[in-house]
């Protein structure tokens, strides 16, 4: 396996030889935008269904890096993590304010990227969640909690690479995490690609609509 990762196809195709095969009703999921051209390779592999999911992050005011928590979008439904220790002295106004205004952008990715096309029913199947890595784990968290309210049969976590605690941490709410890469000094997603140009609305619908 080469690596760093010449790109997200590349660390997808990874991906998924480290998956293998994986019985039942699959479902990958790709967390948006970063994860979406990871997972069609993963989903190509399997032979699956590949849609996207929708996950944002609560920005603290004037510390956008900094979590507050994060949204992810299910269906009709949304479900927010919170992170209590960042918000420790954050008043409720402020992570609803938040929290509103990336719903908001939620469902307009939502809208940009399926059109008038319904997300796909993730009910009694077999679900993985696929992001371009892992960094403190609180949006593929948020991603995992989203998709278990559906009532999927089993929540794989797979990733091209992570750190070892964000991994360790997913393991007690998902069924399975796969994490193909734990670099030994790990300090950012990046740093696992050697492109790892921003990933564009137009390139998730394309990916989506299985085109290269």
């Amino acid at each position: 396996m080469t690596r760093p990762y010449a790109d997200r196809a590349a660390a997808g195709r990874a991906l998924a030889a480290e998956l293998g095969e994986v019985a039942g009703s699959v479902l990958v999921l790709g967390l948006a935008r970063g994860g979406v051209p990871v997972a069609a390779p993963v989903a190509e592999s399997l032979g699956a269904e590949l849609d996207v999911l929708i996950v944002r992050k609560l920005g603290l005011p004037g510390q956008p890096e900094l979590a507050m928590g994060a949204v992810a979008g299910v269906g009709d439904e949304t479900h927010t993590v919170r992170n209590e220790q960042v918000l420790r002295g954050v008043n409720e106004e402020t992570l609803e304010t938040v929290r509103e205004r990336e719903i908001r952008e939620l469902r307009r990715r939502e809208q940009a990227y399926r059109g008038d096309r319904p997300p796909v029913d993730v009910r009694d199947r077999v679900v993985i969640l696929v992001d371009d890595g892992l960094a403190t784990g609180s949006t593929m968290r948020a991603a995992v909690e989203a998709v278990r309210r559906q009532g999927p049969a089993k929540v794989i976590v797979a990733v091209p690479v992570g750190g070892p605690d964000s991994c360790h941490r997913l393991s007690a709410i998902a069924d399975e995490v796969v994490c193909a890469w734990i670099p030994r000094h790990y300090a950012a997603v990046g740093q696992a690609y050697r492109n790892f140009a921003p990933v564009a609305d137009d390139e998730v619908r394309r990916v989506l609509a299985g085109r290269s």
